[in-house]
């Protein structure tokens, strides 16, 4: 199995980025999962993710998605992907994820659209 890694940084004072590598599944989500947790709990709600290094996600990672995308709007924030790689750009289009995310080439696009 792959390794799993998810990173954030500021990039603004009111936007945050995360970084994700490797798998996001039923193995790992739940680590994902704490750190979107810890994310909304401080009040950092506007989130960028960037997908380019991920090489697989599952059910249970775009779950962890679902999850908390309406916490998140509801406290003025929003979920944004950025350079998400085709095979995984698929899949959100095929699940109807591109009519409930944004999703952009390039981070600096995401930040203008908050």
């Amino acid at each position: 199995m792959e390794d799993y890694q998810a990173d954030c940084q500021k990039i603004t004072d009111d936007v945050s980025k995360i970084t994700i590598k490797g798998f996001l599944d039923a193995h790992t989500a739940s680590q994902f999962e704490e750190l979107l947790k810890s994310l909304i709990e401080k009040g950092q709600v506007r989130l960028i993710v960037d997908m380019d290094k991920l090489n697989y996600i599952s059910s249970t990672g775009l779950g962890v998605f679902m999850g908390y995308i309406e916490d998140i709007r509801e406290k003025g924030g929003d979920i944004k992907f950025v350079r998400v790689p085709d095979k995984i750009y698929k899949i959100f289009a095929i699940l109807g994820f591109t009519a409930i995310y944004e999703i952009f080439n390039e981070e600096g696009e995401a930040i203008e659209k908050f």
